[in-house]
């Protein structure tokens, strides 16, 4: 695609964010909304459309070229991004549950299962690829430098008696020596018969001899096309996957030039910081001059018009006002008269007024209060009535940033041409008029300065009694308020334990303890996951599904890589440090941890329970061991901290094969620390367990407020691992392999087992083997049954548990809620008379007792 394309892209982008705006805004202003399916339609179709866009802006960031108008596309998309946090936010509080169905609304907007994928940017990893390396590089030097690269790539040796060695030799021989005398056999019946063949002189007649050929040619050639029909049948069911085409050289044309834009880009962006200071110094030394005499004289001509319209001249505005800036705000004169003239006048006021209001002022006071807290009382009985018969939405923190961008293209590059520019370079007429405002606001400080003496010197002349009076009760009143600021501003510091060294000392001495360690190479779409389709369907049947593999790695992209890649997510979004990944063993919690830092290039630090076993001894050991983490984690943020077996840290009661580990050390410090990490600070704590129903569920969700249930595969789920594992693995899938049955047959096993599954049966010799013997289901099954699966009863556990955490419990009340209302009403309708009967006798008989 080329750079015009990319521009249509943009502008059919932004048309359709202008239009969700236009559909957004008005429900900021709404009363609060009853019916809660209503609001949840509301809430997804924005969610839907905003990811749409989102998936747009992000490609055309990742390819344009132009240095300024990837500054407004990234400004949009970091707005999007945020408003996708805030909406998925808006929809967990809403439905009490962190898993959403859009089965109806993907039909309406005519969108696949596929567009619900959030997208991660590319420009994450990409932007920062030079201190990922260098990085890279320091964490292979740390590691060699200790001597555990050494010991990682040691091979484990296997010690063997010499009866097997001696056994294993024979059979080896026997075996070479079989294999000898089978070709030396196959050769000899070869040679007897050819010499039959010679031998027999019978000569065929020329049309039997031609029927025989053309009985074998079409044999040959039909079996060829069944074969192919057979086998395009296959695929067109779904049965076998297609082959996977190599590319053509127009696909590798254009990726070669994708590659060459984001070169192209590196070089655009820095002629760009060149041409900002370059232009910034044309414009001090050409306009400079000129900006500063037309400043002087509309502020001359401000103070005579001043003059003329009250009869004497204006305060200057203080810097903290704005300067000089502040009388331009798109003010006349006679409006700024009547400003200071209704400052005057409310001046004399209150120092008429000061004595009558110390002596009433207390009784009006208390008189009011009181009004005021009878009113108060009345309208939060109300606001309390309607938050709980309605809804309404929280403000947004980051539509303002989108509608500023969106203002922003269409003010300045929806209706610009650029054919001229082929090379897509900056424009210097921008560029100038961004740099003339620069110096033009550096000017106006120096020319204040310069105006406010004048200021004096003509109040001197014309009016000096009162403008020494004046003068002397001002600085005195700001001197005043200044020291009352600074007295109000001391605030306790934490105390640096390290602040003699430096981060790199602290980086090298976790890496050797093994608390900073290398992600392992996976990717978030590594993690193989259908989409489920009966979610909807279950939902109004009154049954809670399972989640999906799918809905989890939307969660990682909302919760862990959208707010660690983009600063303004983090500080602006729904603050998130802690989440607990929880599920049965081998559904891939580590896997997605790993993920989570290649797709942000965050640092990976351990603190698992068996690491922090015998390191660090003692309270002030462990504190000093956070302080170092955290601070580290600070500095060279994004960073993950990941907790391994969290339910370790909040045991219930510790076995005693573990007393000696001690793994409830963290169990008191951790909360004090989560508590310090601040919006800005782009810090996550992720912990991972297989059993969470060994811990004290009450400290446990207080420290991880996100908690996301992973489960085992459906069956969606593992036909598509089955597939893509047995292709990556270099399986030949072909009709005998039937994919399907694989799938029905390993329900109840995890992702992990399939895996150990296929790494079992392809092997080197067996995948050599396939041209001659085929893979066939019957193969995985042996493997498989020597894993135990998931029964059940640990999938139930893992239900009652997570019902037991608080947004179980608020999902649960919600459901108890609606099914009264549901009984509410068809009492209403059914017994409404008899009830008030009943209610009539019980009435009766209490006068009667009277």
């Amino acid at each position: 695609m080329s750079q015009s394309s990319y521009g249509r892209m943009w502008d059919a982008a932004q048309g359709a964010l202008e239009y969700l705006l236009e559909d957004e805004y008005p429900t900021m202003q709404l009363h609060p909304q009853k019916d809660r399916m209503q609001v949840f339609q509301t809430l997804a179709t924005f969610y839907l459309r905003y990811l749409k866009i989102f998936r747009a802006l992000e490609e055309v960031y990742d390819q344009l070229v132009h240095p300024q108008k990837r500054r407004v596309v990234h400004q949009v998309l970091e707005g999007v991004m945020g408003r996708l946090v805030e909406l998925k936010n808006e929809m967990v509080e809403l439905e009490y549950s962190e898993f959403h169905y859009f089965d109806d609304i993907l039909q309406d907007l005519k969108m696949t299962p596929e567009d619900l994928e959030v997208p991660i940017p590319r420009y994450f990893v990409r932007e920062k690829m030079r201190a990922l390396k260098e990085r890279e590089k320091m964490l292979a030097h740390i590691l060699a430098k200790g001597g555990r690269q050494e010991e990682n790539t040691q091979v484990p040796v296997q010690s063997m008696s010499i009866e097997r060695a001696m056994w294993l030799l024979q059979v080896s021989e026997r075996a070479r020596q079989g294999r000898l005398r089978a070709h030396f056999m196959k050769t000899i019946r070869q040679e007897e018969q050819r010499r039959l063949q010679s031998s027999s002189s019978s000569i065929l007649d020329p049309d039997r001899a031609a029927t025989c050929i053309q009985k074998v040619w079409r044999g040959y050639r039909d079996r060829r096309r069944v074969k192919k029909e057979c086998l395009e049948e296959m695929i067109f069911l779904g049965m076998i996957p297609a082959q996977q085409p190599t590319p053509t050289p127009a696909q590798l044309h254009a990726q070669q030039l994708e590659s060459r834009r984001h070169g192209m880009q590196e070089e655009h962006e820095a002629e760009y910081q060149r041409a900002l200071a370059n232009i910034k110094e044309s414009v001090q030394c050409v306009d400079g001059p000129d900006i500063k005499e037309s400043l002087q004289e509309q502020i001359r001509q401000w103070f005579i018009e001043c003059r003329d319209a009250t009869g004497k001249f204006p305060d200057f505005p203080s810097p903290e006002d704005g300067g000089s800036a502040s009388i331009f705000a798109q003010k006349t004169p006679e409006q700024v008269a009547a400003e200071f003239a209704a400052k005057e006048e409310e001046r004399e006021k209150k120092k008429k007024s000061k004595e009558d209001k110390d002596k009433k002022g207390n009784d009006r006071k208390k008189k009011k209060k009181e009004k005021k807290g009878k009113m108060k009382g009345k309208k939060g009985k109300g606001d309390t009535e309607e938050e709980e018969k309605g809804w309404k939405m929280t403000p947004s923190n980051f539509l303002p940033t989108v509608v500023e961008g969106a203002k922003l293209y269409k003010e300045v590059w929806h209706y610009r041409d650029e054919k001229q520019n082929f090379l897509q370079s900056f424009d210097a007429q921008l560029v100038r008029e961004e740099k003339r405002l620069e110096v033009e606001e550096e000017l106006r400080v120096q020319v204040d300065e310069l105006m406010r003496q004048e200021l004096k010197n003509l109040k001197l002349v014309v009016d000096r009694d009162k403008g020494k009076k004046k003068k002397k009760v001002k600085k005195s009143s700001k001197k005043k308020k200044k020291k009352g600021r600074k007295a109000g501003k001391k605030k306790k510091k934490e105390k640096d334990l390290t602040a003699d060294r430096t981060i790199e000392s602290l980086y090298e001495e976790l890496v050797l303890e093994g608390f900073i360690i290398r992600p392992m190479n996976v990717t978030l779409s590594d993690y193989i996951g259908e989409y489920s389709y009966l979610g909807t369907t279950l939902r109004q049947a009154d049954i809670e599904p399972m989640p999906s593999l799918s809905d989890v790695r939307q969660l990682i992209a909302l919760y862990g890589i959208l707010p660690l890649g983009s600063q303004c997510v983090h500080e602006r979004g729904p603050l998130i440090r802690a989440v607990l990944l929880t599920g049965p063993a081998g559904v891939g919690k580590k896997m997605l941890v790993h993920a989570l830092c290649n797709e942000t290039g965050a640092n990976l630090f351990d603190l698992s329970p068996s690491k922090l076993a015998g390191k660090y001894p003692g309270k002030s050991g462990l504190q000093f061991l956070l302080h170092i983490v955290f601070k580290v984690a600070r500095q060279l943020q994004p960073s993950v901290i990941w907790i391994g077996d969290a339910e370790k840290t909040f045991y219930k009661k510790v076995p005693k094969l573990e007393k000696e580990m001690e793994p409830k050390r963290l169990k008191k410090n951790l909360p004090k620390v989560l508590k310090s990490i601040k919006p800005e600070d782009r810090v996550l704590v992720v912990g991972t367990t297989r059993r969470p129903f060994d811990a004290d569920i009450k400290p446990l969700c207080k420290v991880y407020k996100k908690i996301i249930l992973i489960p085992r595969p459906d069956y969606a789920s593992r036909f598509t691992l089955w597939k893509e594992l047995l292709q990556a693995g270099g399986a030949q899938l072909g009709p005998k392999l039937d994919l399907s049955s694989l799938a029905k047959v390993t329900d109840g096993y995890t992702q992990g087992h399939i895996l150990q599954a296929i790494q079992t049966v392809l092997n080197s010799h067996r995948l050599n083997q396939q041209t001659k013997r085929p893979l066939t289901a019957v193969e995985f099954i042996p493997p498989l049954a020597r894993l135990d699966p998931v029964y059940k009863e640990e999938e139930e556990a893992f239900k009652t548990w997570y019902s037991r955490t608080p947004l179980g419990k608020k999902r649960a009340r919600a459901a108890r809620a609606s099914e009264e209302e549901a009984d509410l009403k068809k009492g209403k309708t059914k017994g409404g008379k008899l009830q008030t009967k009943g209610k009539e006798g019980k009435n009766k008989k209490r006068t009667k007792k009277k």
